[in-house]
């Protein structure tokens, strides 16, 4: 198609429905195609309106590698700050705009999905300059937009984060309940004469008091991180980074927590049972489940989190100039 485009005639191109094929390209997240036939025919792609349309049916789409093509140009804060005439919005109040349901759906969890709707909205505003400031038809600035269009899913965010919080403080208050009995009731008992556990020296014994105190320690830390979810403020900047790195915590010291107190059982029941392995290791291996199951459970969801909190940005703003800036 780019060796056949640079032959062709305008109204050959107008016919071949070419602008309407990269809008689509756009939309559908295939970078390739915009840059083979951008580089092919410039002037074709990169007038003012169809570069703007470009990058609002990325916006739309949410296809962050398509959006990312503008840190290759010269002129982003033009794009930017482009007002369309009829309805006087900006790319930034595209962005505020709630994305179709199958867009949005796949991200798992409505936390999760304003944490990336956020993330949106603050790239686009880190260059957008006046856009900022500009109001539309209905007299909204673009943050008033993004708030507005987003509060039924920051409310169901905030449902979400308050329901497994409330889920698992449970489940931590009896870890640690447990676990501060079981560091007072020692395996095999103590020693009447001198009051020290029987079995001190043993390795198994350590590994039993090591595992309790460190499951003792995290289901502390996570009650109390769940905790403070529950009493956060949930603003809109709150689900950005506060709100989902201490889920992060909360759950991974939770995990903690019942690891560790699944091998402190297993420690203790060694110390009991020594020389009857039938009996050690199949419950052993039975202890595993609890652990195993409530990994595959949250697995999904705190990778996700993980990944969207701390890992590599969606957008990258490292992109080469790769088109001559003829959109001035």
């Amino acid at each position: 198609m780019s060796k056949e485009i640079k032959r062709m005639s305008e109204i050959e191109i107008i016919d071949a429905r070419v602008r309407d094929a990269i809008k689509k390209a756009a939309s559908n997240g295939i970078v390739d195609f915009i840059t083979i036939i951008a580089r092919a025919n410039p002037g074709l792609i990169w007038t003012h309106d169809v570069a703007t349309t470009v990058f609002k049916n990325a916006i739309t789409c949410r296809e962050a590698k398509v959006f990312s093509l503008i840190y290759g140009l010269g002129d982003k804060e033009a794009l930017a700050n482009f007002v369309d005439k009829e309805t006087r919005t900006t790319m930034l109040h595209m962005v505020g705009e709630v994305p179709s349901t199958q867009v949005i759906n796949l991200i798992p969890g409505s936390a999760l999905q304003m944490q990336r709707e956020l993330q949106w909205f603050k790239e686009v505003e880190s260059f957008a300059g006046q856009a900022i400031e500009i109001e539309n038809q209905s007299q909204q600035k673009p943050r008033d937009v993004f708030t507005d269009r987003h509060e039924t899913m920051m409310s169901n965010g905030e449902r979400w984060m308050k329901e497994t919080s409330q889920s698992c403080t449970i489940v931590g208050a009896l870890i640690v309940t447990i676990m501060f009995t079981a560091a007072f009731t020692v395996p095999g008992g103590n020693n009447q004469d001198s009051g020290y556990p029987i079995f001190s020296k043993k390795i198994l014994f350590k590994i039993f008091i090591f595992s309790d105190a460190i499951s003792l320690f995290s289901s502390t830390t996570s009650v109390l991180t769940f905790l403070g979810i529950l009493t956060s403020r949930y603003t809109e900047d709150d689900f950005l980074s506060s709100l989902p790195t201490k889920m992060i915590i909360g759950l991974c010291t939770l995990i903690l927590s019942l690891l560790t107190m699944m091998i402190a059982f297993c420690a203790a029941l060694s110390i009991m049972f020594r020389a009857k392995l039938w009996i050690v290791i199949p419950v052993a291996s039975f202890a595993s489940i609890p652990v195993v199951l409530f990994l595959w459970i949250q697995s999904r969801p705190l990778r996700q989190m993980i990944m969207s909190t701390f890992g590599p940005s969606i957008f990258d703003r490292k992109v080469k100039p790769w088109l001559y800036d003829i959109l001035k």
